[in-house]
């Protein structure tokens, strides 16, 4: 290993799984080079944010974390602060004028030139947005040992009116089958037992580069390497076709967990959102899904205070919830984005009524979840050990994606590693949570 005037290199990964992808890469991309990648920042002589832009949440989390790490300019052994991702493409300027802690800005395409950047630059490496997907990288997993994440396309070209990725990321840029089967091979030859599929839009798959969408052909290739669980993310309701659904009703291996993000039900504020869906839509997808996978669990996110979005349309987007169509709600106040044409419209929706609209979802949000456990008690529940805490094993079920869906915590009469697959019997639930028992000491 050489030695450079800094080596010790610490990563801090903000915002969703797909920008997680990306700071593996840089962390492998550095350990090649020689650096050695270390977990308490205080002890780091650089430090790399990759953050996230999306809304204004996720920005006031990441300027709080360039904030804390420029402390440690002079609390620690910091030299050079580096930051990366969505915020750097999106308000490069901003940062250099009004953060002069920053030591270098590295944009969405240009975070491959990471150990080269680190070592020997400062300044800006913002260019455009529409390189192909990285291939052939090193990549070192942070998530525990039996999952991981799979990206298989940049980019989006959907052009919601709030949103602000395709500006950020770039239009749809899929990666090509036999790279993704490639590094898919490699994670599950490295213990991999949970494959998460990420895209903007996974159902957009193959469009730009086959002329149709190709994943069920590659969760067919998927299922083939012999993972125990695939899971499919950012479905988009109108791509969801008969084929994808029976790909996933004739393999095992992919669970029966669909996350499709309608954002709302009322036809009025889907228009306004620039959506494709419509409420009748929505609801003729739900059944038919039901029908191919009956025990589907269904996840979306939704979006209250949109613009012009009238209490008749809250009302209806309450109704819809309550109906417990879906199994799983994250629910956002809509954020005015700069350069969205959503944030140009009219009839803009005042905090105190977001928040309110906001909370009273939240309410029903929780009652739904609290039902969808107390369904569970009785049953025997295929769970994957994620580890163990105070007086109980935890783990998810197939319907539960990890980090943002419920636990499931138990006992077991038998020592149980991460990663380990087992059968609970679920006794009693809380407001997302469900607590069982390991069925083994029933058999013995």
């Amino acid at each position: 290993m050489r030695c450079t005037p800094m080596n010790k290199v610490g990563f801090i990964s903000l915002g969703c799984s797909k920008n997680l992808v990306d700071t593996e890469i840089m962390i492998g991309l550095c350990r090649e080079k020689g650096f050695t990648v270390v977990n308490d920042p205080a002890e780091a002589e650089a430090i790399v944010i990759n953050t996230c832009g999306f809304i204004d949440d996720a920005k006031e989390e990441a300027i709080s974390a360039i904030l804390d790490a420029a402390a440690l300019k002079t609390e620690g052994k910091l030299q050079k602060l580096i930051v990366t991702g969505c915020l750097v493409q999106r308000y490069k300027d901003e940062i250099l004028s009004e953060m002069p802690e920053v030591d270098l800005i590295i944009g969405v395409d240009e975070f491959p030139r990471i150990a080269m950047l680190l070592e020997n630059e400062t300044g800006s490496f913002v260019s455009g947005n529409t390189a192909p997907y990285p291939e052939d990288l090193p990549r070192v997993l942070t998530t525990p040992s039996y999952m991981a994440y799979l990206k298989i396309a940049e980019g989006c070209d959907n052009h919601c009116t709030y949103c602000a990725i395709p500006s950020i990321r770039g239009p749809y840029r899929s990666r090509e089958m036999e790279k993704i089967l490639c590094e898919a091979k490699t994670l599950f030859n490295a213990g991999v037992k949970e494959l998460c599929v990420v895209a903007q839009d996974s159902t957009r798959y193959g469009t730009d580069l086959y002329g149709e969408s190709k994943l069920p052909d590659l969760l067919e290739a998927l299922s083939d390497i012999g993972f125990p669980w695939i899971r499919l993310f950012y479905t988009y309701a109108e791509c969801i076709d008969d084929r994808l659904l029976d790909v996933m009703a004739n393999r095992d291996n992919i669970v029966p967990y669909l996350d499709i993000p309608i954002q709302h039900i009322d036809n009025s504020v889907l228009k306004q959102m620039g959506r494709r869906d419509t409420t009748e839509g929505i609801h003729a997808l739900v059944c038919r899904i039901r029908e191919k996978l009956p025990d589907a669990v269904l996840r979306t996110s939704l979006i209250v205070g949109f613009p012009g979005e009238s209490e008749e349309a809250f009302e209806a987007l309450c109704d819809f919830v309550k109906s417990g169509t879906f199994d799983r709600i994250g629910v956002f106040r809509y954020s005015p984005e700069d350069g969205t044409a959503a944030a140009r419209l009219p009839n803009q929706i005042c905090e105190e009524t977001k928040t309110r609209r906001y909370e009273a979802l939240m309410s029903i949000t929780q009652e739904v979840s609290k039902e969808a456990c107390k369904r569970k008690i009785g049953t025997v529940q295929t769970v994957l050990t994620e580890g163990f805490a105070d007086l109980f094993y935890v783990g998810r079920t197939a319907g539960d994606g990890p980090d943002i869906d419920g636990k499931v915590y138990f006992t077991s009469e038998r020592e149980l590693d991460p990663g380990t697959f087992t059968e609970v019997k679920i006794l009693a639930s809380e407001e997302y949570d469900i607590i069982g028992e390991d069925t083994y000491e029933y058999s013995k």
